[in-house]
């Protein structure tokens, strides 16, 4: 044992914990939020309302409920993993009954104060069930295949309900984030092509159902994959999203147009540019560099949860760390892509950055968990 370690087990057991708290992973995601707040404030045209004073106190709302989540000892969380799955789950049928509809699509449960995203809880509560119940089944039988039909169905049943509403980027990101739990856990490549080959075909019945009785997926969303595959068919309509953002990522360079000299934001040409399409805001301001610095942030977020889990001896801490991790990827990653006219605009916001109450809550909380697995990880006491 050094002697910092050493130093560190004589202090109280509350003050051991605030410095065992990865703060490396602290100060990233307050950089990250610090790029949130200043790109609010240049679409607003230089004021702190309507988002970006909003969006502060959520993010030291949250950062509050992060510490508090941290202290809590991992195996709770590991033995609530189940309650808060059902109670997701439930909050997404509530949703179904007499939730609030915004942009065409139920998604929200008003309770006062804010407008509650359950789907959003659902992204993480999937994350811990899936990490518990690996946690429990011996490692022998993670591939057989009564072993693998319990967490498939853990998956689909809020999937299920979440395309329901209509929220195809939120199902897409459960299936995907569920599958990176299976595969991190040991279940066998085999499975994972099987469901690849579904995949294919489920695409297939998708593009050939349109315009049928049987159609699997609503008009607008087919818009999308149109809008996708030839945005210049409908420039003012349909395409009207992308190319406008293609414009100002264009616009932007190498170092940016300047902050708050953004033609496509000022002149709100840019639609959604405070919520999905900010990252081209930020790109058309700042130019290559700007994202580049970004993406760097978000890069050294998932490297230092990955070194996180992969230096955990408890198995559900760091299955929930790498669940966690590979969701906040997935975020970016499918809103960076969307933006960039590389995938379909399915809806997803840009981690910490785009405003949002219930995704920027719900994240923080997940980062709390990350926190209270590395706050409490087996350490050497020799």
């Amino acid at each position: 044992m050094s002697y910092l370690e050493y130093r560190v087990q004589t202090v109280p057991t509350g003050l051991r914990k605030i410095l065992y708290l990865n703060w490396g992973l602290i100060l990233l995601l307050t950089a990250v939020a610090a790029v949130g707040f200043l790109m609010l404030y240049s679409v607003a045209g230089g004021s702190l309302q309507p988002w970006a004073e909003p969006q502060m106190k959520r993010f030291a709302v949250g950062m509050v409920a992060m510490f508090l989540i941290a202290m809590v000892p991992i195996y709770i969380w590991r033995n609530v993993a189940a309650v808060a799955y059902g109670i997701s789950v439930l909050l997404l049928i509530g949703v179904e009954l007499f939730g609030t509809t915004g942009m065409g699509a139920q998604r929200w449960i008003d309770i006062g104060f804010m407008r509650l995203q359950p789907s959003e809880l659902t992204k993480i509560t999937v994350v811990m069930f899936l990490a518990a119940y690996y946690d429990w089944l011996d490692i022998r039988k993670v591939s057989r295949i009564f072993w693998v039909i319990l967490p498939v169905f853990i998956i689909l049943l809020p999937t299920f309900l979440v395309l329901k509403q209509p929220d195809l980027g939120t199902a897409i990101l459960l299936v995907a984030g569920g599958g990176i739990i299976m595969f991190a856990a040991g279940v066998h490549w085999a499975y994972f092509a099987v469901v690849g080959a579904a995949g294919v075909g489920l695409v297939t019945a998708v593009l050939k159902s349109r315009g049928t009785s049987w159609q699997l997926i609503k008009d607008y969303q087919f818009r999308r994959i149109d809008t996708f595959l030839d945005p210049d068919s409908d420039p003012l309509g349909a395409g009207y999203h992308i190319t406008q953002s293609k414009i100002a990522l264009g616009s932007g360079g190498i170092t940016g147009r300047g902050f708050m000299q953004g033609t496509q934001s000022r002149l709100n040409f840019l639609p959604e540019k405070h919520t999905d399409f900010i990252f081209t805001t930020l790109a058309e301001e700042f130019g290559l560099i700007g994202a580049a610095s970004l993406l760097t942030l978000y890069a050294l977020i998932i490297i230092f949860c990955l070194a996180s889990a992969f230096t955990n001896k408890d198995r559900f801490a760091s299955l929930l760390t790498i669940g966690i991790a590979a969701t906040f990827f997935l975020f970016f990653s499918v809103n960076m892509s969307m933006v960039m006219g590389l995938a379909p605009v399915v809806g997803v916001p840009l981690p910490l950055v785009s405003y949002g109450g219930s995704a920027m809550l719900v994240l923080l909380a997940a980062f709390g968990l990350v926190q209270s697995a590395h706050v409490h990880r087996p350490r050497d006491r020799s």
